[in-house]
């Protein structure tokens, strides 16, 4: 997909995720995110499908510490099969609550932005639960292309809590993984 159109497809969520409102209780984040702790390589599990990753797999995040506080974003994905080309976008987060650092805005192209909140944490870090207030996007992400379907019901089994349908996942396909 042209770089482009990623952008267009990117302004449009950004857009969108912004309208939204949702009847029902508020989002809850987890109490605290250690930023040191949360950097680095995560994979892709699940997501709630959304066009901007629409013919993703192997889709993964790479998040890095910048000098100025903020947050290094770096999304990767190949396009339609575990042979296809890279797609690659890079932007920028900054925490908005800086009580918990759970709830951060995401910026790929500025001025717009979109909110990334986490709402379940590993307390090992091992993986993470990504929402936002409208409950339209969401991610499972892991620090392995692979999560453990015991942890992964698990996961599954608290969403409904927060008022997301774990019945809207799909699994993310990684190298390794013949289920998809």
């Amino acid at each position: 997909m042209p770089r482009k159109t990623c952008q267009v497809l990117l302004l449009c969520f950004v857009c969108l995720t912004g309208c939204v409102q949702v009847d029902g209780p508020p989002l809850d984040v987890v109490e605290y995110v250690d930023l040191t702790r949360y950097i680095g390589k995560w994979y892709e599990i699940a997501s709630y499908p959304a066009p901007f990753q629409a013919g993703c797999v192997a889709t993964f995040a790479e998040y890095s510490l910048r000098e100025d506080g903020k947050i290094r974003v770096v999304n990767c994905c190949l396009d339609r099969s575990l042979d296809g080309p890279e797609r690659r976008v890079e932007g920028v987060a900054r925490v908005v609550d800086e009580q918990t650092n759970a709830k951060l805005k995401v910026s790929f192209f500025w001025p717009f932005e979109g909110d990334y909140w986490i709402i379940d944490l590993d307390e090992d870090y091992q993986w993470v639960v990504v929402g936002e207030p409208s409950r339209r996007y969401l991610w499972i992400l892991s620090r392995t292309p692979d999560l453990d379907d015991a942890i992964y019901q698990d996961i599954l089994s608290r969403l409904p809590d927060k008022n997301y349908d774990p019945a809207g996942l799909v699994k993310t396909q990684q190298p390794g993984d013949e289920s998809n």
